[in-house]
């Protein structure tokens, strides 16, 4: 990826036998204000989540419980990252399509993002993506 647009972090596991404990923390493993949490969950065998890119969002991705995969391209590098460590996120830079498939049964995918929503930070059209990145 051009300038690193995306990449794992590994977040803190404290190792308890009583249970593990991982925690994310803005400005010190999460290299940015966190603004909203979201998740997704009970994703239906072969669908696909993301489909888009922010203007300026940043985010970091988790695999809290189960697996799937996610597809990032920054408009001239694609590379795909399987996440399925809950101590484990995906950063992922504004400007970058991504998209979100194979999901495990069960699996739970949580964001950290920059934002708050707002509908016009979104790119969701691919052309449009492919105009902004050129």
């Amino acid at each position: 990826m051009r300038q690193e647009k995306a990449w794992i972090i590994d977040l803190p596991k404290i190792v308890d036998p009583r249970g593990n404990l991982t925690v994310a923390e803005q400005m010190k493993n999460v290299p940015f204000d966190i603004a909203r949490v979201y998740w997704t969950y009970d994703v239906p065998s072969g669908e696909r989540r993301g489909g888009h890119a922010h203007r300026t969002c940043e985010e970091i991705v988790i695999a809290v419980s189960g697996s799937f995969d996610v597809k990032v391209f920054d408009g001239q590098e694609s590379q795909t990252f399987h996440l399925n460590h809950p101590y484990q996120g995906l950063y992922i830079g504004t400007g970058v399509w991504r998209t979100l498939e194979d999901f495990s049964s069960g699996a739970v995918c949580l964001v950290l993002a920059s934002e708050l929503f707002s509908e016009d930070e979104y790119i969701y059209d691919y052309n449009e993506f492919l105009q902004l990145t050129r």
